[in-house]
């Protein structure tokens, strides 16, 4: 890593419940928009929810509200773009609080390095990973093993955007039988939905899935670490 890569923080959390993360993420954004603090990656899990974004397809929801309380699902409506996915365990959730230049500005580009983060990871392992044009995310084939939407808000004390939001990457064998038959995901109904383990039969934590693509995002976004909490440095240390 070069000597002028923007630092960076990374946060890890095992588990955090939606509400508390989307609440965090709002207050990382208006920090970082006064220069408060750091740019900051939020890497984690979440307890099983639904989320739906700004398109808004309430058919896309295959439960009732009886339900969901009986499996135990929480349900947001929230501010970034796209259509409903799932979030649950076994799943690794990073939020990117990151501050773009409005001089040098490439939205459709940041999504691209954001899949580009993961299609380099998937391939450390001999798995291939691509784009579908219609769609955003990372595809094995046709089934969609991680989801991206993001919100770009709008800096008000600078020229240009925070992102907030990001991807939802399934790690965990069985993870579109636990969550994603509860809903259309994304709206797409010609296409499934996979994970790591389930392509390869490999079972890797969380945890250590976080630690072998933190380096492919620093590339991706010429960003190194300054401060990393609860994240282990090592990846053969993950249990």
């Amino acid at each position: 890593m070069t000597t002028d890569a923007k630092r960076i923080d990374v946060r890890y959390t095992p588990m955090l419940g939606y509400a508390e993360a989307w609440d965090l993420q709002k207050a990382y954004v208006k920090q970082i928009d006064k220069e408060e603090r750091r740019e900051t990656l939020l890497l984690l899990q979440h307890p099983p929810t639904y989320t739906v974004g700004s398109q808004r397809h309430p058919e896309h929801l295959l439960y009732s509200e009886e339900e969901l309380a009986a499996r135990g699902i929480g349900l947001f409506q929230i501010d970034r773009g796209g259509d409903i996915t799932y979030h649950g365990p076994g799943q690794l959730v990073g939020y990117p609080l990151l501050y773009l230049d409005g001089a040098n500005l490439d939205l459709h580009g940041y999504l691209r390095q954001l899949e580009q983060a993961i299609i380099d990871w998937l391939a450390g392992y001999g798995i291939e990973g691509g784009r579908k044009p219609e769609y955003t995310g990372v595809w094995v084939g046709d089934e969609k093993i991680a989801a991206i939407g993001v919100k770009f808000n709008k800096a008000r004390t600078r020229r240009g955007f925070v992102t907030s939001h990001g991807f939802a990457l399934n790690i965990k064998a069985g993870i579109a039988q636990d969550g994603f038959r509860g809903i259309i995901p994304c709206g797409i109904q010609d296409y499934a939905v996979t994970s790591f383990a389930d392509v390869t039969g490999i079972h890797l934590t969380v945890e250590q899935t976080a630690v072998e693509l933190l380096p492919h995002f620093c590339r991706q976004f010429g960003c190194e670490v300054a401060e990393s909490s609860g994240l282990l440095e090592n990846p053969a240390d993950a249990h």
